[in-house]
């Protein structure tokens, strides 16, 4: 196990044997429970049971002390019997650690969140996905804060995986249950290799306006993906020939110009949800007139709203003039 000691998947054991199909589902993990608290089985005090999972008559406890899991692998032999039961059932229990089963990497996702949240308490965190997925919201500078821990924590990950391959006779391939977005992705062939950051979409949208030359480089190709509030933008190699120095110079010049831009950068939002179709019209109308008396606005229209992002001085000037024209 590579996280804290502490950690879920340090006080997960796998179970195998379980009989399936005979019970409610629910039923078969009261059961399980009741086995694994039993101080004659060596448990202790369970935290949560995973049953059922993606393999046949397979289940994970968890218990709220790691040291209950290395007291109930020093039993020899776990016979599940209950009067629910039509017989005496012999389990196979392993550590978490040394399972390979698809569903493992949740767990070690579910331990990545607890420290994700530890770390950057301003953020608001969703329910992680069954395909690995988390949505996380808040401000850009809590966001960038967040992203370099992933990193530093990808990083280790790696460092690890290298000591751990050079221990060994045969190379062997390293799984990784996770990858921060914004982590480096190398791939075997040098013109596939590509870099990869995370801007807030509206510096990113107004960077593209205002300074495309940022996104642009010599055998580089830059290209941006967004989701809501933030855009991922990838920086691949376009021939063989660029390298690792192109790409990492390319990603330095988005990256330093999108940190000045968070200075500067100011959003004023204009709420368009109880206005009628007519309303929505004239409110574009008068932003495009403003964009063009303040050529430094960046204008977003969404159906409910529109966002005026530019300096402080410009939106500010904006909004000034939203409101005598309301006020008309």
């Amino acid at each position: 196990c590579r996280l804290k000691a502490q950690s879920k998947s340090t006080r997960t054991i796998v179970i195998a044997g379980v009989p399936a199909g005979l019970l409610q589902d629910d039923v078969m993990a009261d059961i399980l429970t009741i086995h694994f608290q039993m101080s004659r089985n060596n448990g202790g005090d369970v935290e949560e049971v995973t049953y059922p999972t993606r393999n046949k008559g397979v289940a994970y406890i968890t218990f709220e002390d790691q040291e209950v899991v290395e007291s109930v692998l020093k039993k020899e032999q776990h016979l599940l019997q209950d009067k629910r039961l039509p017989r005496s059932y012999p389990l196979t229990v392993t550590r978490y650690c040394d399972s390979v089963s698809p569903d493992s990497h949740h767990f070690v996702l579910e331990d990545l969140v607890e420290e994700m949240k530890k770390q950057s308490p301003d953020l608001n965190f969703g329910p992680l996905q069954p395909d690995g997925q988390i949505a996380v919201r808040g401000s850009f500078p809590a966001l960038r804060v967040l992203r370099e821990f992933l990193l530093l924590k990808a990083k280790s990950l790696s460092e690890e995986g290298k000591r751990e391959g050079k221990s060994h006779q045969k190379p062997r391939k390293k799984l990784q249950e996770y990858r921060s977005a914004a982590e480096t992705r190398n791939s075997r062939s040098e013109h596939r290799e590509k870099q990869v950051l995370v801007l807030d979409t509206d510096i990113y949208l107004y960077m593209k306006c205002f300074l495309p030359k940022k996104f642009q480089a010599n055998d580089v190709v830059i290209s941006g993906v967004t989701d809501g509030d933030i855009t991922t933008v990838c920086i691949e190699s376009a021939g063989r020939e660029a390298g690792a120095a192109r790409r990492s110079r390319a990603k330095e010049i988005i990256e330093r110009c999108s940190v000045e831009l968070q200075k500067i950068l100011r959003k004023e939002r204009i709420c368009l949800k109880e206005q009628s179709r007519g309303q929505k019209q004239r409110y574009k109308q008068l932003c495009e007139r403003l964009k063009a008396r303040y050529p430094g606005l960046l204008i977003l229209p969404y159906d409910t709203h529109i966002d005026v992002v530019g300096t402080s001085a410009d939106v500010f000037a904006q909004k000034k003039n939203n409101n005598l024209k309301g006020q008309k």
